[in-house]
């Protein structure tokens, strides 16, 4: 093994475990955005952000272990993640038209708790 192969070795190493590192810190953002929210649209770009990252975990990993098969993974991951992020904005969409009763009452106490404050 020449000394330049050694050199791409440990660089592919430590730039993969440092990117896991900024993914997890990432995740923990984006968990605490979906938590908190403050409205369904935020806690849907968060989900659809978590998608993001767990693409991120899935093709790091895949490189990380040398099997390839987990990048294949990851882009059918994105593509999922792409119908439910539309699959979402339809619904938010749609919320409050449908004249849904449940709906409009959750659109209600929404819209109490705003004006309280919580």
């Amino acid at each position: 093994m020449t000394p330049l192969d050694t050199f791409a070795t440990e660089f592919l190493d430590w730039a993969v475990n440092v990117s896991l590192g900024i993914l997890t810190v990432a995740f923990f953002l984006i968990v605490y955005r979906t938590v908190k929210g403050p409205s369904l649209p935020d806690r849907v770009v968060a989900l659809d952000m978590l998608v993001a990252v767990g693409i991120g975990f899935i093709a790091a990993m895949g490189v990380q272990t040398g099997f390839y098969l987990y990048i294949d993974i990851a882009i059918t991951l994105g593509l999922v993640g792409f119908l439910a992020t539309v699959a979402f904005a339809r619904f938010v969409l749609n919320r409050g038209l449908a004249g849904d009763e449940t709906i409009m009452e959750e659109v209600e106490e929404s819209i109490q708790r705003r004006k309280s404050g919580q």
